[in-house]
């Protein structure tokens, strides 16, 4: 039981690490400038919903993505600490990870009708982007036990709620921090990302070479 809690715990880390809501705040500010405070709560709230609804989704068919494609949870774990690397390393410079989105469907989004925006780019792929849905698909998959695999889904929700919670906030959290503090976060979360890819990394070789 105490491996569950502490997978729990790791994954849910993790995944506020590699979502990084702290650094959507100026992104969701910017994108909902000029809107009432009950539609901004709207956007935020159907963002919430739209993470959690994809990762879920993601995390439960991984297991079929993986036998459809021929492969292994070991390699997509290699190829998932890849990409990981490649954003927490774009955040310890104090930059928003292209891989979640490029500075073109930033500037796409401004056009968007809020109802759309909430979901693309907010909700797919700034939060719940190919980092976060490659990471549930690896846990879900190496999960062997509805406890662990209610864990995982658990680890969704709770991390969704907190990204949902943060968007709401969005107005004091940058007023309190500031966007130097807003960056310094981002590192924070662009180390304990590197720190998971470099895990993931090891775990899939070990696991392909029976180490």
């Amino acid at each position: 039981m105490l491996e569950i809690v502490k997978g729990f715990i790791y994954l849910y880390a993790g995944l506020i690490a590699i979502m990084n809501p702290f650094g959507a705040v100026p992104v969701f500010l910017s994108l909902t400038t000029g809107i009432s405070l009950k539609e901004r709560i709207e956007v935020a709230r159907r963002t919430g919903i739209t993470v959690v609804v994809t990762l879920v989704v993601f995390a439960l068919i991984g297991q079929w993505i993986f036998s459809f494609f021929g492969s292994s949870v070991d390699a997509f774990s290699i190829a998932g600490g890849i990409l990981l690397f490649k954003m927490a390393f774009e955040m310890l410079n104090g930059q928003i990870s292209k891989v979640k989105i490029s500075e073109e469907e930033e500037e796409e989004a401004e056009m968007i009708t809020l109802g759309d925006l909430a979901i693309i780019p907010l909700g797919i792929p700034f939060i719940s982007g190919p980092g976060s849905i490659t990471t549930v698909m690896i846990y879900m998959a190496k999960s062997t036990t509805i406890l662990e695999r209610a864990a995982v889904l658990l680890a969704i929700l709770f991390a969704s709620a907190t990204a949902y919670l943060i968007l709401l906030s969005a107005d004091g959290i940058e007023k309190r921090l500031g966007r130097v503090g807003i960056k310094v976060l981002t590192r924070m979360m662009g180390l304990i990302l590197a720190s998971m890819a470099v895990q993931m990394v090891i775990n899939g070789i070990k696991g392909a070479f029976g180490l």
